[in-house]
């Protein structure tokens, strides 16, 4: 126990360093390197002379790139993404610094041309090629800027889509309608990577889209009105969607790439690169810039009510009180950041009240189930003295259960199967927010373990039938907002047994086994990202802390005793704490599978910290 011991007051003594004055802590968001191009082709479009930032971003962005001149998303991806590859070249190119002629772009073009060239990336990287000059727009927009006034009792419409699509998807209309394109003296050429280019007005070769597209397209038809009235209302409506969601720093609900977007939406619109709403949009997404290794990053949004909320959780139950000041101040902090605005949630849950939790500093009107969870365990030992918050959160987190049992992550019931079909690569991760099992296993471990809410309660009765039936065959759950298979697991697990379901449950017992069967050798567990992208587990063949930490914790829930895949396990952890290498900077999270993924800098100190204290408060007599 004493080695135990050593590794929690380790951890704590890490966290009381880092704590922000205001309560929170500010653990970077870290996605990559894409962000710091897009900043770097921003700037320079918009020809805002930041040498300062940009000269950071390029070191940056060339310190992550492969010695065959490509660029990864995580470690053991392959030879590298041709999509990232092609944004840190043309982002490189852009900056002014770096000639075609530099070996470092040399390589990275003999790639970008060996796997395709240009069009061959990603859709969203077409768009922001075709926005700068270097591609050129579809012959018809793949979705309609018109969609938007379609009603809501049409199959497919605006709020059919998720908040995250809607957020992207309104700058993506109102640009694709215009076929707007902006170019400076300065904008790179990179016509050489052009190799296809008879299929480069057409974006789109699938047959299930043209008739899906054709589809809308009646509907489109079927709103009463001359078809450009109809265009210059439904762009209207679109600017106003943006506007009305822009956050107190000028983003656009917090994220930069809709925030990117928009900026470049508006400019189409007319705006001038000096109006206020532009500036303050830059700004904020400036605002949002971290240092990592002494260098800027471009956080994709801010990660501090998460962050804050798990590690009071994770001081808390590693015997922290509630009334020291590091848990007081994280709680008011977040007691704070509570909503008290209706946002995008209300279309599909108009009986509920404001009272959820977002995740990023800044977010006042875009609350998720997780980070509210989350909020609520942390403020849970004080409610009797914020009675009203409790209450608020806890309605809240009820009423945005779906229809199907399950909990999604910002919106009820907004998972249309159709909407896959639309010609986005990833598109489910996109524009779909279903009941998934982590955030449901979640939910239900929170009001088991933090509320006094019977184990019979219908709600949690039927998330229990839901989790039970969304487990796969092998035992495990796949987890839509972690890496992956193991994050799904330990949630569905910690939160079943929560709810009493017994630890002899078959679906318990299985989930166990297959555990068991994942441990590696040196007593870790360790996952890859290829898991989203292939349905199925995929070793990563090392093991990290995250991992590790989550099956250890689901593992505890479900034991009487340390079995020596815990001790094992336990082993690992107190003697990797410490370590330093790419298994503690591998993505543990992710946004869109086989795209986008997110190395949480807080994650190494919160669940082994909640890992540890688990053992040491259930096994430390034994």
């Amino acid at each position: 126990m004493t080695d135990v011991k050593a590794s929690i007051d380790w951890i704590l003594e890490q966290l009381k360093k880092e704590q922000s004055p205001d309560g929170s802590w500010a653990y970077p968001f870290e996605t990559g390197i894409s962000t710091d191009a897009y900043m770097i082709i921003l700037l320079r479009t918009l020809e805002i002379h930041d040498e300062e930032l940009i000269k950071g971003l390029c070191k940056r962005i060339l310190s992550k790139q492969e010695s065959n001149g490509a660029w990864k998303l995580f470690y053991d991806e392959g030879k590298g993404n041709l999509t990232a590859t092609l944004e840190a070249y043309y982002a490189l190119l852009f900056s002014g610094y770096y000639p075609k002629e530099d070996k470092r772009l040399r390589g990275a073009n003999r790639f970008i041309l060996a796997n395709g060239g240009i069009s061959e990336v990603g859709t969203y990287t077409k768009i922001m090629l075709a926005l700068t000059g270097q591609f050129q727009w579809p012959s018809f927009s793949p979705l309609p800027i018109e969609v938007i006034l379609l009603p809501q009792i049409f199959p497919i419409n605006f709020y059919s889509i998720s908040v995250f699509g809607r957020a992207n998807l309104t700058p993506i209309m109102i640009l694709a309608a215009k076929k707007f394109s902006i170019k400076t003296a300065k904008t790179p050429d990179l016509s050489d990577l052009h190799l296809n280019r008879e299929y480069e007005d057409d974006w789109v070769r699938s047959s299930e889209w043209r008739s899906l597209f054709s589809f809308m397209e009646e509907g489109v038809k079927s709103l009463v009105g001359i078809p450009h009235e109809l265009r210059s209302l439904a762009i209207e409506r679109a600017k106003k969607y943006m506007l009305d969601r822009i956050e107190p720093d000028g983003t656009f609900l917090s994220y930069y790439s809709c925030t990117f977007l928009m900026i470049f939406a508006l400019l189409s619109l007319g705006y001038k690169k000096t109006d206020p709403v532009i500036t303050n949009a830059i700004e904020g997404i400036q605002s949002m810039k971290c240092d990592i290794n002494g260098l800027p990053h471009m956080q994709y949004t801010t990660a501090n009510v998460w962050n804050t909320s798990l590690i009071s959780v994770a001081l808390q139950s590693a015997g922290v009180p509630a009334n020291d000041h590091m848990v007081e101040n994280a709680n008011q902090y977040l007691l704070n950041h509570q909503h008290k605005k209706f946002g995008d949630w209300v279309v599909h849950n108009p009986t509920s009240l404001p009272g959820g939790w977002g995740f990023s500093d800044v977010n006042n009107i875009l609350p998720d189930v997780d980070d509210t969870t989350a909020s609520l365990r942390s403020i849970s030992r004080m409610a009797s003295e914020q009675l009203t918050s409790w209450e608020r959160g806890i309605d809240w987190t009820l009423s945005m259960q779906n229809d199907d049992g399950g909990w999604p992550a910002f919106e009820k019931n907004t998972d249309s199967k159709i909407l896959e079909y639309l010609p986005l690569e990833k598109g489910k991760f996109l524009l779909l927010d279903p009941s998934c099992a982590d955030l449901t296993g979640r939910t239900l471990e929170f009001f088991g373990n933090y509320t006094n809410l019977p184990h019979n309660h219908s709600d949690l009765s039927k998330g229990v039938k839901w989790l039970l039936k969304d487990q796969r065959k092998d035992g495990s759950w796949y987890g839509r907002w972690g890496i992956c298979y193991t994050y799904g697991t330990w949630a569905a697990v910690t939160g079943l047994v929560s709810v009493g379901i017994s630890k002899t449950d078959p679906s318990i017992q299985k989930a166990l086994s297959w555990m068991k069967q994942i441990q590696n050798p040196d007593g870790g567990w360790g996952e890859s990202c290829h898991s989203d992208t292939r349905n199925t587990y995929v070793p990563l063949r090392a093991s990290t802390l995250t991992h590790t930490a989550w099956m250890l914790d689901a593992l505890m829930t479900a034991a009487d005793r340390p079995t020596p895949e815990i001790q094992k396990g336990i082993t690992y952890l107190v003697n990797s704490l410490e370590r330093e290498d790419w298994t503690v900077d591998y993505p543990k999270g992710q946004g869109m599978g086989g795209a986008f993924y997110i190395h949480y800098h807080s994650y190494r100190y919160i669940f082994p910290l909640i890992a540890l204290a688990h053992y040491q408060k259930k096994f430390g007599k034994v």
